[in-house]
């Protein structure tokens, strides 16, 4: 009788154990941008996900759990600052993925594994303003207070839409701290020259009222390329500009560029420096990992070719703009897969001043007097740009 007992405890162990969902095979993937978790799961759980603020978190709940994960799985990263897990009563575990500042969960997925057994928590956290973090939140509060699983439709940020009332535009100091960018013939650093730019820009934009402005660096501080493109999503940007004074092998050519995104390059010059630009983070001694991020579903596709429009349209516009007042290089605007520019939601442009390595290009650009026309130049295309933009609904 005993025997029989133990034997219908040990059926009844075992039973319990083929019940419970055991988490395992955690993985992430990502940078300052965006992040994608993956964590496997031996059957398939029940999940809900919930935001919290202060700091920023996204909470997953699954019950019935029982967390096997290696310490070096779920080391954090990119967007992702901190991880923790465990169970919290009741045999429901708990996941909490803090995040570097206001995110949006673009999906979130149960998946049967195809190729082995069980199953897969898919999730991809990207980096958006404060207003849509705290509309997700008002959102949250009058639903059920959790979400499951996101349908296609609903995976896109709406990161491109202006939350707040003034267009916002953000300008990037190229270079900073350990990077000190391109050096001038007279002895000029270029992340001086774009810093300088960049705050008489701000300044002269801010005494307008007319524009919201922020600066992803002001002071000689290093940031990594992805950081720049969240900062500007994360202030619901409208418009991007990267401030830029480069060296070129040719010291004789001289005079302003401005650069968009794209996959191909216009011209070899233009690939080039886009290559040393993409090394920033390199050269600051950081590991690269170029991750390839696939577009979730054709509508976010559509985001990025719309977005990469108006980047054109901004980049043609200050060309004309700055054609009035300031010298050009021979086809002005150019185009090569700049890192910096490659915020899905947010118009971008690299702005390249001039070359330093140009005697005459540094002159000018060491010159408050020069600087003011080229800052004029600029505010008009953005003035031309934000009342285009406006009265298309954009």
């Amino acid at each position: 009788m005993f025997a029989l007992c133990v034997l219908a405890l040990v059926g009844l162990g075992q039973a319990a154990l083929a019940e419970t969902v055991v988490a395992h095979g955690y993985k992430m993937a990502g940078d300052d941008t965006r992040v994608r978790l993956v964590m496997q799961f031996n059957r398939e759980p029940e999940a809900n996900w919930f935001l919290l603020r202060a700091p920023h978190r996204l909470v997953i709940d699954i019950p019935d759990v029982r967390f096997s994960l290696e310490a070096d799985e779920t080391n954090a990263r990119g967007l992702v600052t901190d991880i923790r897990y465990g169970n919290i009563g009741d045999d429901r575990g708990r996941l909490i993925l803090s995040v570097n500042g206001p995110f949006a969960v673009e999906a979130f997925d149960i998946l049967e594994n195809s190729s082995s057994a069980g199953y897969r928590l898919v999730a991809d956290l990207v980096a958006t303003s404060t207003e849509n973090f705290e509309q997700a939140l008002a959102d949250q509060v009058t639903t059920t207070g959790s979400t499951r699983s996101t349908e296609k439709g609903d995976r896109v940020i709406k990161g491109a839409e202006p939350a707040q009332a003034r267009f916002t535009v953000v300008i990037d100091a190229g270079h900073g701290g350990i990077d000190s960018g391109a050096r001038g013939v007279s002895g000029a650093i270029e992340k001086d020259v774009t810093l300088t730019f960049a705050r008489e820009l701000k300044s002269a934009l801010e005494k307008l009222n007319l524009f919201r402005v922020r600066m992803t660096r002001d002071d000689d501080s290093f940031l990594r390329l992805d950081e720049r493109v969240r900062i500007a999503r994360q202030h619901g940007a409208n418009l991007f500009i990267s401030v830029h004074a480069d060296t070129i092998r040719y010291r004789s050519v001289r005079g302003a560029t401005v650069y968009t995104v794209s996959d191909q390059a216009s011209d070899a010059e233009a690939a080039a420096l886009a290559a040393r630009e993409n090394l920033s983070d390199e050269l600051a001694g950081l590991s690269i990992e170029d991750e390839n991020h696939e577009v979730s579903d054709i509508l976010m596709d559509l985001i990025r070719r719309e977005t990469q429009s108006f980047s054109v349209r901004f980049a043609r516009t200050l060309v004309g703009s700055l054609s009035d007042r300031v010298e050009l290089i021979k086809n002005p605007h150019r185009y090569a897969g700049f890192k910096v520019l490659r915020a899905p939601d947010v118009p971008s442009v690299l702005l390249e001043l001039g070359y330093l390595s140009n005697k005459d290009d540094e002159k000018q650009l060491l010159d408050p007097e020069w600087r003011a026309k080229a800052v004029d130049s600029v505010i008009a295309a953005i003035r031309n740009f934000a009342g285009a933009t406006a009265a298309n609904g954009g």
